[in-house]
């Protein structure tokens, strides 16, 4: 299943110009991706501002989510722990705690981390089990499991120029879109970001899906590419790569910015139109759907307003992942997406699920290195498959459920 992985939305009533903003309110995280995973709740229609007080007033305090619990395990109790090589974790858990490091909690673990021979997995293993203390994460309602899916980085085929097959714009972030802090001014609202542009001397949403593809954009392209679908999935996943025509050279566009609206899936669309089962909303079966309607692609796409604008990065290693929102590169099979508002970001995390489509496990250490706008829920995972075609089929069948565990540094 894809999934959306970018846009936080800020509790309407925060404060009075927020609810004229409503429609426009994200963090700074990365793509839309799982970009086509879980759905995040849809922000309430903009509405008029009331008339602002005379003298400064409180924001309305959003009401708090229930709380997740989180109950201590032990090692033993992670089913196939003893089996999982933590090797291939260790790079990833190294990239984390260059992070992490800086922060009181993690500082000691993280410090003598440094000192563990990266190819001994008896000496990472007993690293784990003897600074750290896993925790299960029990949902809200008391749920022990909850939804994993699946993204990737695609590759695309482009050129700095229009032209024959490539008509198809990747945009950078435009010059008139405003980023609002608001926790600059309110820290309760810390990381929340609006997004708007000016409409005379008003702050108004940013344009729509809709709106940009019907608006004259011209000077903000960034890259030309010759499949409209794919681009609209490169959205969705947040980030990927372009081959030139011209030269043959492969770069990274790398997500830069987003328009401020919320994630809405279009695979969840169909199967509420009767178009696909839920069983057919992978992405394979979607991008079937659109080669079978061809006139009703730019319909669909325009269910999700989100839109998701790009920068150019250099390649100079494929082997390395795109950057995640906790700054690191992802490590393919060993970095995932978490829903950083429920659990602790770059943290490492005990995944225990199964392989995409089937009941085979698939039980092993990953690190939560990254975010997503449809990320949303204490058991909510969009495990990061790599780069390829592998990969991305992989991830399009991904939507399987399973359980998680939080490694938490010990208190001696």
């Amino acid at each position: 299943m894809l999934s959306p992985r970018r846009s936080l939305l800020v509790p309407t009533g925060a404060v009075a110009f927020a609810l004229a903003l409503a429609a426009c309110t994200t963090t700074p995280l990365p793509p839309d991706k799982a970009p086509v995973p879980a759905q995040p709740a849809p922000s309430q229609p903009a509405t008029p501002a009331p008339t602002a007080p005379t003298a400064p007033t409180a924001p309305v305090q959003p009401p708090k989510p229930a709380a997740l619990h989180m109950v201590a395990a032990t090692f033993a109790a992670l089913p196939g722990w003893d089996k999982d090589d933590l090797r291939a974790a260790w790079p990833a858990f190294s990239s984390s705690c260059s992070v992490l490091v800086k922060q009181p909690t993690w500082k000691e673990v993280c410090t003598i981390g440094r000192s563990v021979n990266a190819s001994d997995e008896r000496a990472i293993r007993t690293f784990f089990e003897t600074f750290f203390e896993p925790q299960q994460v029990i949902a809200p309602d008391g749920a022990a499991e909850g939804l994993v899916t699946g993204y990737y980085e695609p590759l695309l085929h482009g050129s700095r120029k229009k032209g024959g097959a490539y008509q198809t714009p990747l945009y950078k972030v435009p010059d008139d879109m405003l980023t609002i802090d608001l926790g600059s001014v309110y820290p309760e609202l810390k990381n929340m970001r609006l997004r708007g542009k000016l409409a005379g001397k008003k702050v108004v949403p940013y344009s729509t899906r809709a709106d940009i593809e019907a608006a004259n954009f011209s000077g903000k392209e960034l890259l030309w590419v010759d499949d409209p679908v794919e681009s609209f999935f490169l959205q969705v996943q947040g980030s990927g790569r372009v081959q030139l025509s011209e030269t043959g050279e492969t770069v990274r566009v790398a997500y830069a910015d987003q328009n401020g609206h919320p994630y809405k899936s279009i695979g969840k669309y169909l199967v509420e139109k009767g178009e696909l089962t839920l069983e057919q909303a992978s992405a394979q079966g979607i991008k079937a759907w659109i080669a079978g309607h061809p006139t009703r692609m730019q319909e669909l796409f325009n269910v999700n307003p989100s839109y998701v604008f790009f920068r150019e990065e250099r390649l100079p290693d494929p082997k390395v992942g795109p950057k995640g929102s906790l700054g690191v590169p992802l490590t393919p099979q060993r970095s995932v997406a978490i829903d950083a508002t429920q659990l602790p970001q770059g943290a490492p995390v005990f995944l225990a699920t199964t392989q995409p489509n089937s009941d085979i496990p698939m039980q092993r250490l990953v690190m939560a290195q990254d975010t997503g706008g449809a990320i949303r829920g204490a058991i909510r995972v969009d495990y990061f498959f790599g780069f390829g075609a592998e990969a991305a089929e992989n991830a399009g069948r991904m939507k399987q459920r399973g359980s998680v565990w939080v490694l938490m540094p010990k208190k001696f």
